[in-house]
């Protein structure tokens, strides 16, 4: 938790941009809940709301807040332990104790806010909350507003759009804390990097991994990825034994006690060397990674980087007769999206996907972008202007995934531009290559997260895995 003087600007940032926009009423925040995994005294282990967090700091569940457009009050809506909680969890800080902690000079009982609510929509006031995530979220604000559920999981767009502004420009002491989520991220990765060899089972490693990131920060800021299959992304099991001659993509990243996150990939070859196919692979997608990283500065859109990323994976396919014609027609056409079928990068922050539960369009979107439809590029969740403070990913890849090739081939797509042949007999059983850092806009340009950077060339990897 940052001291209470950051949460007061914070929010007092907030209101001022909210009532520049004409807003009065209430700003309501509810915080997240326990969540039960079988019955109701056995419970996930609890996740904070990342806005709530930002705004308010305090890490505990069924809390809530107001802010007073008008008056300027602030109010926690919070209960002081009770006999039971003392039996179970120990003694606790007071609401009084929490609300000071953020800064807050008014708290009520947590029921209280029913009523404050009440009377505010008596009155015709506005209130404004931000679309939750969670179900026991949108059912409060359900209760609390009488309205559907669907009305409760829109959000209002206004304070929608003045939070993204706010979240999406890191501040100094932010920076310092996701650097810090990289270096335990530098470490989880060395681990996995370090064991894995032919014969060793896939899990066994991730667990040492995870351990990292659960015995020195909150845990994973997602389910790591360590898979053989590197041309599915998500691939969620790591149940198969490391074969030789395979190439290995681990996606992984560590949430630190702050909450803020880190999320690297790298690939890796099983037995330690790449083969010369591999090789040549690996050094497109290397490329791309790095011309991604030497466009981003101030100014520069995203997206149009993404797409460079594409023109260089493309140049080094038609190196090796995978692809053929003009690279920037082949750009244009979504050539690429067979190759590359996400986005370059994502925000990054306070999730690990930051503030895509507020909406992916809002947060990665200017207003005078739209989202392309292709495959690709239309999965580019980062598309904006680069503005000093953006914390991005950098995440290209090269993928061969059998079944989209040969969807495309079927279709028809590519013909004349796409050597299927040529995949068919040489790239069938390949698998896919992602290489990814965390970045940080810089006033000038840009830098990467944490004090070391994860080995990366081919050299470096096959130095590292022979000792």
């Amino acid at each position: 938790m940052f001291s209470k003087e950051t949460y007061i600007e914070r929010r007092a940032a907030l209101a001022a941009s909210l009532r520049e926009k004409g807003e009065n009423g209430l700003v309501l925040f509810v915080g997240n809940a326990e969540a039960c995994a079988q019955l109701k005294a056995e419970c996930y282990r609890f996740r904070q709301d990342s806005s709530w967090l930002y705004y308010f700091g305090l890490d505990e569940p069924y809390l809530a807040a107001t802010i007073d457009l008008e008056s300027g009050a602030e109010t926690l809506f919070a209960d002081d332990v009770d006999e039971d909680d003392v039996i179970w969890i120990g003694p606790q800080p007071s609401a009084a104790e929490r609300a000071a902690l953020a800064g807050l000079k008014s708290f009520a009982p947590a029921r209280s806010l029913d009523a404050v609510v009440d009377k505010a929509l008596a009155a015709g006031r506005k209130v404004l909350f931000l679309p939750p995530s969670r179900n026991y979220n949108i059912l409060r604000l359900m209760e609390l507003l009488h309205i559907s559920k669907e009305e409760a999981s829109k959000g209002t767009l206004s304070l929608i759009e003045e939070v993204i502004k706010m979240r999406l420009v890191k501040t100094e002491e932010e920076i310092a804390l996701i650097d810090a989520a990289c270096d335990l991220g530098y470490e989880m990765h060395s681990v996995g990097r370090d064991l894995l060899r032919p014969g060793v089972v896939e899990g066994d490693i991730v667990d040492r991994m995870d351990f990292i990131a659960t015995s020195k920060g909150w845990g994973v800021s997602f389910a790591t990825i360590f898979t053989q299959h590197g041309e599915i992304f998500h691939n969620p099991s790591h149940d198969k034994i490391i074969e030789p001659g395979r190439m290995v993509v681990v996606d992984a990243g560590v949430e630190a006690k702050t909450h803020y996150c880190s999320d690297f990939t790298r690939t890796y070859p099983s037995g330690g060397k790449f083969t010369p196919k591999q090789k040549e692979i690996y050094e497109i997608a290397l490329a791309a990674h790095e011309k991604a990283f030497s466009m981003t500065a101030p100014g520069i859109a995203y997206r149009d980087v993404h797409l460079a990323a594409e023109a260089v994976i493309l140049s080094g396919l038609a190196s090796v007769g995978i692809v053929n014609g003009d690279i920037d027609e082949m750009v244009a056409d979504g050539i690429g999206g067979l190759f590359l079928p996400h986005g370059l990068g994502h925000n990054m922050g306070l999730d690990v996907h930051d503030m895509e539960d507020l909406g992916e369009d809002y947060v990665g979107y200017d207003p005078d972008q739209k989202r392309a439809p292709r495959l690709g590029l239309g999965s580019l969740r980062m598309a904006r202007r680069l503005k000093p403070g953006n914390v991005i990913t950098d995440e290209p890849g090269v993928y061969f995934n059998v079944g989209l090739i040969e969807k495309w081939r079927r279709e028809g797509k590519g013909s004349g531009r796409i050597n299927y042949a040529l995949l068919e007999k040489e790239y069938y059983d390949f698998g896919g290559i992602r290489i990814e850092d965390d970045v940080l806009v810089t006033p000038t340009a840009a830098r990467r997260l944490g004090s070391r950077r994860l080995p990366v060339t081919p050299s470096e990897i096959e130095d590292l895995m022979s000792r």
